[in-house]
This record gives structure tokens, sequence and C-alpha cells, in this order.
């Protein structure tokens, strides 16, 4: 049965629905919750908004501008290969849809990094951000700090006293922050390895025997 939609077309839709939603909620967090503020919806479900200057869940990994360039190349590379991929006849349409979740993922954080630091406010707690004229922000362009919120304290207990090491530290899962975009790419790469490995395998050894 064929596909309602195109490739191109399930990717366009992916990528601007997760863009728009992560967007929708940064800006709502950034402009309504002051900078640590936490807000329990369910008792393993807050929303706590914090900040940050690395990768995905608040990881760190080289300077700022370093980083924000990085994911540029890397979005750039994942709309060539998109487009590369639903050129393809053999490609299903869920590996496009993977791989636009990845995209749209490091779009939406791309965003906070080139602009947040342009048009927002940065003020101390319990204060609350503005929108401003762009340039009279709290940063500079590529400077912006990613915005996360989503927060699922799953579990706590403490470790047994006569444990060696751990022996009465606190354990809680899951404590990093995140959010939409964070999310989309950690679910595009989960899907990808869990339903199209052997889908990228075979696509290897076919362009392998079809060389030379």
């Amino acid at each position: 049965m064929k596909h309602p939609l195109s490739k191109g077309a399930l990717a366009a839709i992916i990528i601007i629905l997760v863009v728009v939603l992560d967007q929708w909620l940064k800006f709502w967090v950034k402009t309504t919750f002051y900078l640590g503020e936490d807000l329990e919806i369910l008792p393993f479900f807050h929303l706590r908004f914090v900040q940050n200057p690395g990768m995905a869940f608040g990881m760190e990994l080289g300077s700022k501008l370093f980083l924000t360039l990085f994911r540029i190349v890397v979005t750039a590379i994942g709309f060539w290969y998109i487009a590369r991929q639903c050129a393809r006849d053999n490609v299903p349409h869920g590996y496009v849809a993977c791989v636009a979740l990845v995209v749209a993922g490091a779009l939406g954080n791309i965003i906070d990094c080139m602009f947040y630091g342009e048009i927002f406010t940065n003020p101390y707690p319990p204060q609350v951000a503005e929108i401003v004229p762009f340039g009279n922000g709290y940063g500079t362009l590529f400077y912006g700090l990613v915005v996360d919120m989503l927060y699922f304290p799953l579990f706590a207990f403490t470790w047994p006293d006569w444990l060696p090491w751990l022996g009465g530290r606190e354990f809680s899962f899951f404590d990093p922050v995140f959010n939409i975009a964070d999310a989309a790419i950690s679910v595009g790469m989960i899907a990808i390895i869990l339903f199209y490995s052997k889908f990228l395998l075979a696509s290897d050894k076919a362009d392998g025997t079809g060389e030379g």
C-alpha cells in the first residue's frame, strides 16, 4: 500500500511540529518561571527551569562557540542526508521519520544557542526573563543558553550503610533535566538502533557491492 505522504512531506511535518512545540514550551517557561523554579505536575513529572551552555541533558563539551557551530554543521548535514534518503525508493518512511526527529531536535537547540542571548534578559531569581529588542539580551549571537524544563524524578532511595563506598548515599533516577528537542534526538536515535539497524547494514552492503 502506498504511503499517503511522501517521505519529504513526512520529514517536513515532523521537523516543523517538533521545532514549534519545542520553542513554544521554551518561550513559555523562560518568560513564566524564574531560574530554578520547580512545578510539580505529578510526583514523577516536574517542570523545572534550568539553562545550560552544553550538549543534551545538560552535558558540556568544549567551548560554547564550538558547540553551536558543531550543531549547525551537523544539522546541515542532517538536512542533506534526509533529502538524499527521500530520493531513494528502498528507504522506509519510518527511517526518514526517525532521522527527521534527530534533525528537528538539533535545530531546536540551535535556535536557543544562536538567538536567545540576543532576545531574552537573564535576571536573577525570583525575577523572570523578558523578551527584548534584538541585541539587548543577556548575551551575543551564538552564545545563548539552552532552556531545559522536563524533569522526571522516577524514584529515589538511600543505599544501605553496609555497602562499601555507596553506603548512606542517596540515589535518584532520573536526574537530568531536558527539553523536547533533546527528547526528539533521543527517541530518533533509539528507534534507529532498535528498528533500522538491519536496514542500515543491508544498505551498506548494497552500496559496497555496487562499487568497483
